[in-house]
């Protein structure tokens, strides 16, 4: 198994050769501070727009979390019932219609710019691998079906589940109808590539160290130059919680991935074929797919927790989280005990209180995070939400209720958030495992990992 912060993704679609570094000044109308895909998209609209862009990123374009995820392509209709309590129904709605309507346009930027992204339009099982997750997708059903959107989900019992992926631990689940798949890493190299040829400026390994963010203009700094723009977009992803007003925003951990040999022979005996991701109903799910050789992408979110903004080498390469994911992917699909396992990676991932995107003003700097590893998807409707803002337009996307301000929820402090954050989500993983095996864990641990939800958080999963 080869262990390596990059991942397989990465080294499959080649990492580029960096671009340059910024050297001396430079000026645009637009400073984007980010390269994964929330800069990346937004760049295009804003080029779409007639903008002059520039895009800084720390490293290479799409080398951070936007190229090492799973690579599932997701919407917010899961999150409806929670949506409705925050927004009413009409702001749920909305956001989730919009959430929808960005992997079409992925789909379709794909196929006009001739990028091969990997793309398998494939609805997601969300499934019940223990009689203690059964029924966890009921609200969000029932959300579904009150606001006339009943054709987006279909509840399947065990055979129905089972007839899509053969795993004699399915009980039952639900099936996402608007969801897809695509090979992050080169989704993010198309869009780097097709920016180049639009025009758009990318300085690369050109991580900007100081920002000077007034009522009319923006100086970034680096440390061998200045840009000078209108405005800035802040695309940093769990970077963000560095960031002064935004230290209680959201919070950090990892998440880990292994993948295995390529598998067709298995995955035809399980009639897994059709391309559909599936997840699990632990609090720190399993998430898994197929890719275009026949291999399996099998992630665990049970991860650490990061320290602030620091990059804690933990976070990207945790030998411990790749091998019990390793374990689960054994335990829940057993027919794959004998597969060699060529990759393991990982990377951090930014979440909200609230675990929603988030998307707001400070004076002329716009900024995006949140995505909960599940960016995908809501990373290019953010890209226009955050274009539109900076092109100062008032649409259904810069009017969503996920725009403005911050989450209505704050995180504790550092160093409180990383200690209670590990003890919680250690008590997470306890439960997780006790109630796979069919009991409940002890009552300090089932205390601990309910105190998220009596505060109204949503925790790293």
């Amino acid at each position: 198994m080869k262990r390596s912060a990059y991942g397989f993704w990465l080294e499959e679609a080649g990492l580029p050769e960096a671009l340059a570094t910024l050297r001396g000044d430079a000026a645009s109308d637009v400073v984007i501070i980010g390269g994964g895909f929330l800069g990346l998209w937004t760049a295009w609209h804003l080029a779409e727009s007639g903008a002059d862009v520039i895009v800084c990123e720390a490293d290479v374009c799409g080398a951070g979390p936007s190229g090492r995820n799973g690579g599932f392509v997701e919407t917010l209709w899961d999150r409806l019932a929670d949506m409705r309590q925050l927004f009413g129904d009409d702001g749920a709605l909305r956001i989730a219609r919009s959430s929808a309507k960005a992997i079409d346009h992925i789909a379709g930027w794909c196929q006009a710019q001739g990028v091969d992204a990997h793309m398998v339009m494939a609805p997601m099982l969300q499934v019940a691998t223990s009689s203690r997750q059964e029924g966890c997708w009921s609200e969000a059903v029932g959300a579904c079906h009150a606001l006339g959107a009943g054709d987006e989900v279909q509840e399947l019992d065990a055979s129905g589940s089972r007839a899509i992926c053969d795993s004699p631990t399915f009980r039952g689940g639900a099936l996402w109808k608007t969801r897809a798949t695509v090979h992050p890493a080169r989704l993010a190299g198309g869009l780097r590539a097709r920016l180049l040829d639009r025009g758009v400026r990318i300085f690369e390994r050109t991580p900007i160290i100081g920002l000077d963010d007034r009522p009319t203009f923006v100086r970034a700094r680096t440390s061998s130059g200045e840009i000078l723009a209108r405005r800035a977009v802040l695309a940093i992803n769990h970077a963000t919680v560095g960031v002064p007003p935004f230290h209680r925003a959201l919070s950090v951990a990892s998440s880990s991935i292994v993948v295995t040999e390529p598998v067709p022979d298995l995955l035809e005996q399980l009639g897994w074929t059709g391309g559909e991701s599936i997840v699990d109903c632990r609090t720190m799910l399993n998430y898994f797919r197929t890719t275009r050789d026949g291999r399996v992408v099998f992630g665990w979110a049970g991860g650490r927790m990061g320290l602030g903004a620091r990059r804690r080498p933990a976070l990207d390469v945790d030998v411990g989280t790749q091998d019990a994911a390793v374990a689960n992917l054994y335990e829940i699909l057993p027919i794959f005990a004998g597969a060699r396992i060529e990759h393991a990676w990982g990377g951090p991932i930014d979440v909200s209180p609230v675990h929603l995107p988030w998307f707001g003003t400070l004076r002329s700097t716009h900024y995006g995070f949140g995505f909960t590893g599940n960016g995908v998807g809501p990373t290019e409707l953010g890209g226009r939400i955050l274009a539109d803002l900076v092109m100062d337009r008032e649409t259904e996307n810069s009017t969503l209720p996920i725009v403005g301000g911050l989450p209505p929820k704050r995180f504790p402090a550092e160093p409180l958030r990383f200690i209670a954050g590990s003890v919680i989500r250690a008590a997470h993983i306890r439960r997780d495992r006790a109630h796979a095996a069919g009991r409940n864990a002890d009552l300090l641990t089932e205390s601990l990992a309910a105190l998220p939800g009596l505060l109204g958080l949503h925790l790293p999963r």
